[in-house]
C-alpha cells in the first residue's frame, strides 16, 4: 500500500493544493511593499557565535499519530481501542515496538526502528502528552498549523513567526551573511516569517543536486545577471537592497558542492524529498555559510483510513522515510562534524485514541515531540500525568480529553522557549509566544 491510500481528510487536501499560493504570500512580501506582510532583511549586526546550535525544524503536516510514533504499550487501554493500528508490545523481534532500555511502557515502532541507537546513545529524547494547553483546541489542520507556527493559540494580530522572531531577536552567528534561515518549500513557511534574511528555497528536495541561478539559457546568466543587478541599483530601498540579497543568495548556495557532497560516517540518505532535504542542509551546515535555521516539511500523517502502520502500508512508509533521513543526519552531522546541530520534530496534534471502523485515527489532540542532537537530555520519553507530575495522563475511560483524545499535559512552547535559551542563546524567549510563560523541562543538556 502506498502513501497515498491513507486517504486524509478534505480540510488536508484543500491545503495541500492551496500551500503553494498560501506559502507564495511571504516570498511576495520579500519584494517590498505593505510593511504588514514579512519581508528578508540584512542579517543585523552581531559577533561571530559559533556556540550556538543550528536548529532544523521538521513539521510532520497532516496531524501524525503520536501514539504510533511513541507506543505506550504499557497502557492497557492502547491495546483495547486499537486493532488495526496497534503495534504489539515488544517481544524480541523488529515486528513489535523497539524496546527502549529504560522504559517498560514506550517503544518506538518498527519503522522507526533506526532511531533505537541514536536514543541509547542518549541523543534523542522524546516528549510525549504534548500539545497546546488551552481549553478548546482546534481540530483544523490550517488553524493548528498556523497558530502553532505563529507561536501564540488564535491571535488577533501576529504576522510573525516564533523562529523568524527568534532569528530578528538574535544577532547573526556569521555578521553580514545575507542567509539566516532557509524554509524547504514552495514558500517560506510560518514559523519564519519576519526572521532577517530567510528564504523559501524548494530546491532542496528535489534533487541531490539543486541548481542555483536564473533558468534559462545557460550563455546569456551573466549577461541577465548584470542587467539585472544594473536595473535594481537604480532603484530605491526596499527592493535595491532585496536585489542585492537574492544575488548573494544565488552565488552563496551555488558554492556548495551539492552534487559531489560525501556524507561523514557512511551515512546513507534515502532518495525522497525529505533524504534530499536532509542531505542538502548537512552540506549547507558544514560549509559554515551563516545560515542558523531550517524549515523543512513532510506532509503524508493525515491517516483518516487505511492508517498502515505494518510493512507496506501508508503510514509505515513516511515514519521509515523519516527515521532513515534523521538517522542519516544524525551520523553525518551530529556524530561527525564539529558544530552542534539540534533537530526537532512536531505536528500540528495527534489522532484520537480510538481508531476508527476505516483502520484510520480521525483529528486529536495531544501528540508526542522528538528532539535530537549532541545536547539534548537524551534517553527519556519525558511525560506528565494529569495531576503535571512525571507520569502518563491514561488512555483509559474517564482519563481522555473530551472523552476522545490523549490529553495535553505538557505545552510544546515550554520544550521550544528551553531549546531556544539554552541552546541557541536567545536571552529573550518570551518574545517567542506572546502571552505565554513558559516552564523550562529538562530537555536540553550542557
Amino acid at each position: 500500500m502506498s502513501t497515498r491510500d491513507c486517504l486524509a481528510c478534505d480540510e488536508y487536501n484543500r491545503l495541500s493544493r492551496r500551500g503553494f499560493l498560501q506559502l507564495s504570500a511571504a516570498t511576495l512580501a520579500a519584494l517590498g511593499a505593505p510593511s504588514w506582510l514579512p519581508r528578508v532583511a540584512m542579517a543585523g549586526p552581531g559577533g561571530e557565535d559559533s556556540t550556538r546550535d543550528v536548529f532544523v525544524y521538521i513539521y510532520l503536516r497532516g496531524g501524525a499519530d503520536g501514539l504510533t510514533l511513541c507506543v505506550p504499550y504499557g497502557d492497557p487501554a492502547y491495546a483495547t481501542a486499537r486493532n488495526l493500528t496497534r503495534i504489539l508490545a515488544p517481544d524480541g523481534t523488529i515486528s513489535t515496538a523497539q524496546a527502549l532500555s529504560n522504559s517498560n511502557f514506550f517503544g518506538l515502532p518498527p519503522a522507526l526502528a533506526p532511531l533505537t541507537q541514536v536514543y541509547e546513545d542518549g541523543k534523542l529524547a522524546i516528549v510525549h502528552a504534548c500539545g497546546w494547553i488551552v481549553p478548546s483546541p482546534s481540530r483544523s489542520h490550517f488553524d493548528a498549523q498556523r497558530w502553532m507556527e505563529l507561536g501564540q493559540f488564535n491571535p488577533a494580530n501576529l504576522f510573525t513567526g516564533w523562529i523568524g522572531r527568534h532569528l530578528a531577536d538574535t544577532g547573526a552567528v556569521v555578521p553580514g551573511t545575507p542567509l539566516r534561515g532557509i524554509g524547504v518549500a514552495n514558500g517560506l513557511q510560518q514559523s519564519l516569517v519576519g526572521g532577517p534574511a530567510c528564504l523559501p528555497i524548494p530546491g532542496l528536495a528535489l534533487s541531490n543536486s539543486p541548481n542555483f541561478n536564473l533558468h534559462g539559457a545557460g550563455g546569456t546568466v551573466a549577461a541577465r545577471r548584470a542587467s539585472l543587478a544594473t536595473m535594481y541599483n537604480a532603484t530605491s530601498d526596499p527592493l535595491r537592497t532585496e536585489a542585492a540579497i537574492a544575488q548573494s543568495t544565488i552565488d552563496l548556495l551555488a558554492a556548495i558542492p551539492f552534487s559531489g557532497y560525501v556524507p561523514a560516517g557512511g551515512a546513507v540518505y534515502p532518495t525522497t524529498s525529505l533524504g534530499f532535504s536532509m542531505k542538502s542542509t548537512a552540506a549547507i551546515i558544514k560549509n559554515n555559510m551563516g545560515v542558523e535555521a531550517v524549515a523543512i516539511d513532510r506532509s503524508g500523517w493525515d491517516t483518516h483510513s487505511n492508517q498502515g502502520v505494518n510493512p507496506g502500508g501508508g503510514m509505515y512508509t513516511v515514519m521509515q522515510d523519516l527515521a532513515n533521513s534523521l538517522f542519516a543526519f544524525y551520523v553525518d552531522v551530529v556524530q561527525n562534524y564539529t558544530r552542534n546541530v539540534v533537530v526537532i520534530v512536531q505536528s500540528e496534534f495527534g489522532r484520537r485514541v480510538q481508531e476508527n471502523a476505516s483502520g484510520g485515527c480521525d483529528h486529536g489532540y495531544g501528540n508526542c515531540m522528538f528532539l535530537m542532537g549532541n545536547r539534548i537530555a537524551g534517553r527519556q520519553v519525558l511525560s506528565h500525568g494529569a495531576d503535571g507530575q512525571p507520569g502518563w495522563p491514561g488512555l483509559g475511560p474517564g482519563q481522555l480529553f473530551q472523552n476522545l483524545d490523549l490529553k495535553v499535559t505538557i505545552d510544546f512552547r515550554d520544550i521550544l522557549a528551553e531549546v531556544c535559551a539554552n541552546l541557541l542563546n536567545n536571552t529573550s524567549p518570551g518574545d517567542l509566544f506572546p502571552g505565554y510563560t513558559a516552564t523550562f523541562r529538562g530537555v536540553t543538556a550542557p
